[in-house]
Parts: C-alpha cells; structure tokens; sequence
C-alpha cells in the first residue's frame, strides 16, 4: 500500500503504519485521514496481521486538523472534515485487529483525540496531550467524545476548558495511555505488547474487541445480557475448544483462528 501522507510496514505479523506529514505537524488534513481509513480497512481484511502499530513521523504525533483546511469555508465542508474524522475513528475501533498507538510526541485536539480512540497506547516519556481548541475558539468538541471516554468527565473537562498540556506520567495515571517509557525504548515497548496480543488466537481477540466497544456503554444488565450470548457463542468456536483442552492438558495451544 502507497500513499502520500502515510507509510506502511509489514513486520512480522502486525502492520506498522506511519502519520508521515512531519512538516506539518503531522496535521489530520482531509487526504490524510482519507488514506488512513483506506489503510485500515485493508488491514482490518488481511487475516495474517495480528495488530496494528500507529506512530508517526517527526517530533510531532498529531497537531489535530489541518487548520489551513478550516478557515473561510462552508458549512458543507466544515461537515465533510468531521464526518470523516468520525468515520476514521470508529474505523479504529471496529477493526478486528487492536491498533496501539506509539506516541513519541505532543497529541493535541484530534490527535489527542486519535490516542484516545486506540485501543491502546504507549507513549513516550516526552509525550504530551492536550485538547486546546477553546484556546482558539474551537472546542474541541469531537475529541470530547474519546477522550471523556478514556479519562473520564472531570479530568475530560479540564483537559477540554484550559487547554493545558498534560504530560505523559499524569495521561497514563488518568488512562489516556497504557504505559509511559523512555523515547529509546518507544518501539521496543510497542512490539512487546502487539507480540504478546500475538500469542492470542486472533478470532478470539478479534471478537473480544467487538464486544467490548458494543457493551461498554450499555447499561449493566444490557452488558451481562449480550456479554453472555457472545461468550456462549465464542465457547462453541474451535480455537476456544482447543484453548481450553490445551491448558487442562499443559501444552501450547495450536489456533486455526476459527
């Protein structure tokens, strides 16, 4: 796969696949976010990739969108940028496979945003977060919606009404991102978690990852209810039954992904 504002990698059994617009803050413009969901629907099809790594180039993760894309414009474009800023996220999200993202710097607005919306995130320990869109007199309403998601309301909205940048420590004491280490130790840190997913049979985590977005706003019951129907249905599928006859028989299971 080819592209002009991203690069993409096969490594091993897992893609890597690169924000390359460093000259300009790695900024979401239209085309960008265009060919990241191209991207990722390809890989959500390619059953012989395991994860998904999501970094960038530059000393920049994502700046948010291209504000150059957002001056004097109609309201028909205004909601062509946020449809498929909603588009691309939930992109993320419905794709079998977990996308990590491996932030090696500030993520402000729908950057932020696009950390949020990862499944998970290891940062590096010069990482930043912010959503200062009020600063601009632009709320950052659509990363709202992930980011209230990931912190929770009142960090959300001190994030969202200051602006003020929160360093990596406090975004993985708040849940922002799963683990903070050393910019040299980034990639390494990022390919041990997808390796570790890896061991996993992928039919299990891929129905594990649909589940969890489709009961995580349910009210309890309604979650007890449709997380039980999957993990009858789930019990019933051959890695399941191989997975368990395999631990009760101490050896490595052997996944078919089915």
């Amino acid at each position: 796969m080819t592209y002009h504002n991203l690069l993409y990698e096969r490594e091993e059994n897992w893609a890597v696949v690169t924000l390359n617009r460093p000259q300009r803050r790695n900024a979401l413009s239209l085309d960008l976010m265009e060919e990241l969901i191209d991207c990722l629907d390809a890989i959500g099809k390619d059953s012989g990739l395991r994860s998904v790594i999501l970094g960038a180039a530059g000393s920049v993760f994502s700046s948010g969108h291209d504000l150059s894309e957002m001056i004097g414009r109609s309201v028909s474009d205004y909601r062509q940028v946020f449809d498929v800023c909603a588009e691309l996220m939930t992109k993320v999200q419905s794709i079998p496979q977990p996308v990590i993202a491996e932030v090696q710097g500030v993520a402000t607005a729908a950057g932020c945003q696009l950390v949020a919306t990862c499944d998970l995130a290891v940062a590096a320990e010069e990482a930043a977060f912010a959503t200062p869109g009020v600063r601009i007199g632009l709320f950052c309403t659509t990363p709202m919606v992930a980011l209230s998601r990931a912190v929770g309301r009142k960090r959300a909205m001190e994030m969202l009404l200051t602006g003020e940048l929160v360093d990596a420590r406090r975004a993985a004491e708040w849940g922002l991102v799963n683990r903070v280490v050393p910019a040299g130790e980034l990639k390494a840190a990022s390919r041990r978690l997808t390796r570790r997913i890896a061991e996993a049979s992928s039919f299990t985590v891929g129905l594990g990852k649909q589940a969890f977005y489709a009961q995580i706003d349910l009210d309890q019951p309604k979650a007890y209810a449709y997380a039980k129907e999957v993990m009858t249905m789930n019990s019933l599928a051959a890695d399941a039954q191989e997975g368990m006859s395999a631990f009760l028989e101490k050896r490595a299971p052997c996944w078919t992904g089915k």
